[in-house]
């Protein structure tokens, strides 16, 4: 039986974050940029990159750019925008990825983490990062913040996407935060189709734990894109920054 990360990131993906704009990747990168200090030029991995919102967006800031993903239909969006030419795509699942390594830098944003049941598969996408980074060498992962999350969540809501509507309903169930979608045509378009979404919540001393059990060294924690140090109570997101020793 297929996990839900083999399925659920295809044509219905696309649909259901249609919202999730190119610009609002450029803005992010600009944060990113400044954390990672690097110089143009620079070999940056973008780990499960997705339809290449930031792989584009760093590629366009002066970086050497490869995004990785295990979703073909993701790829192919990715390669149909303008400018993905000067990125190289690969399809690889994260936790065993064809390369040498040598990056300057690894990025994994946008909640890419956590989709696996056991701790150690996360540990092993964490070894990938550590793997493919250059010693001294920098990475983001961008996660959301569990108790956030908690305190936040939207139990059910519904909306539309030209002729589909998108119904997602939430919940808290076993360490995990999980969304289960329908998308059904309207008019009598067709059968609905479903999809769920599973990732495993991690509180920050159990990224710290991961981190260090990787061997990479956790320098920063932001909790957003435009805001300073972490924050328990009132983050958003956890984005964690840090280095290969």
């Amino acid at each position: 039986m297929s996990e839900w990360y083999e399925t659920c990131f295809g044509e219905d993906y696309l649909i259901v974050y249609r919202h999730r704009d190119f610009s609002g990747a450029r803005h992010e990168v600009e944060s990113m940029i400044q954390w990672l200090r690097l110089p143009r030029g620079a070999k940056v991995l973008d780990l499960c990159c997705g339809m290449g919102r930031h792989s584009l967006a760093l590629s366009q800031a002066g970086y050497e750019v490869t995004g990785v993903d295990l979703s073909e239909v993701l790829l192919r969006e990715a390669r149909s925008q303008d400018g993905a030419e000067k990125v190289t795509w690969l399809r690889s699942d994260m936790r065993c990825l064809p390369l040498a390594g040598g990056f300057d830098a690894v990025v994994n944003l946008f909640t890419s983490f956590g989709y696996f049941e056991e701790d150690e598969e996360q540990i092993r996408v964490l070894k990938e990062i550590f793997r493919m980074l250059k010693p001294g060498g920098r990475f983001i992962i961008d996660f959301l913040n569990p108790a956030y999350v908690i305190r936040h969540l939207v139990p059910h809501s519904v909306r539309e996407d030209g002729d589909t509507l998108i119904d997602e309903s939430r919940r808290i169930e076993e360490g995990y935060v999980k969304k289960d979608i329908q998308l059904t045509p309207k008019n009598g378009g067709g059968p609905s189709r479903r999809c769920r979404e599973r990732v495993k919540l991690y509180t920050l001393e159990d990224f710290r734990s991961m981190i260090a059990a990787a061997g990479l060294q956790l320098e920063t924690v932001h909790g957003s894109y435009d805001e300073g140090d972490y924050d328990a109570e009132s983050s958003s997101r956890m984005i964690f920054t840090g280095v290969r020793p």
